[in-house]
């Protein structure tokens, strides 16, 4: 049994199937991608994933509770932290700033700490953040501010601010979008460094099938709503339906 367990998921908006009958099972500590072409029903998993829409029928539960119905500090709570296409990010803040906000929350119009695991005060949360802006490779410039950076050192910024929260499950929303290749294959390290050192599992949506095949050991297709497929990267490069239906032979 997987840590995220989807059963039987069912969506429609108006008379679009947008998922049909989706099952899906993701041990953890292991990194699966999610695959298919624009309109396959990817952003509507993710998005049901993380609780933002409820599906007409079906369940997804994690580690034993269910994500449905819950409002995005709890599905944090709960564990989940999910990455944007676009770095969600505090632009007029410093990257040490951006990092220790999440563990923060805005009760009755004033923060106040939101304590982390083992993290209980602010000297504490700057700390923790000094320690996975190192992991990062972002330390020396936590005094930068956020607006500066490139495109690449955005999506690091957005990963550390994710991993303060101490997630057990990463959903990523094509974490390398609009990225140079250099910039990408730094993501694909940091990705690997961060599920192999604080063993979190993965949920990656994602085009650029050098991301996918790099980073996932196993990769669901969707097609149009439906998983057509769930293999390994090695059999889903010689599948004949993903390569009928979606990547095309030259792009494998």
């Amino acid at each position: 049994m997987g840590i995220l367990e989807v059963k039987g998921v069912n969506k429609r908006f108006g008379g679009l199937q947008a998922l049909g009958d989706v099952n899906l099972s993701i041990p953890e500590n292991t990194v699966h991608a999610i695959i298919g072409p624009n309109g396959a029903g990817k952003s509507t998993l993710l998005n049901v994933l993380v609780g933002k829409l409820i599906p007409d029928t079906g369940s997804v539960m994690f580690d034993g509770q269910s994500v449905l119905g819950r409002k995005p500090h709890e599905i944090n709570q709960m564990g989940i932290s999910r990455v944007f296409q676009t770095p969600e990010i505090f632009a007029d803040l410093t990257v040490m700033e951006n990092v220790m906000i999440p563990c923060f929350a805005k009760r009755d119009g004033a923060f106040e700490l939101n304590a982390i695991g083992s993290v209980s005060s602010q000297k504490d949360i700057r700390l923790m953040a000094e320690t996975i802006l190192d992991d990062v490779n972002m330390l020396d410039k936590r005094n930068m501010h956020a607006a500066s950076m490139s495109r690449g050192d955005k999506r690091r910024l957005e990963m550390a601010m994710c991993l303060v929260q101490e997630p057990r499950l990463l959903l990523l929303d094509e974490p390398t979008a609009g990225m140079a290749r250099a910039d990408t294959n730094n993501t694909i390290d940091l990705l690997k460094e961060i599920n192999e050192k604080r063993n979190i599992t993965m949920a990656i949506i994602e085009h650029d099938m050098h991301v996918v095949f790099s980073l996932a050991e196993r990769i669901t297709v969707l097609a149009q709503g439906t998983p057509l497929v769930e293999e390994t990267p090695e059999n889903i490069k010689g599948h004949p339906k993903v390569r009928e239906a979606y990547l095309g032979e030259a792009q494998i």
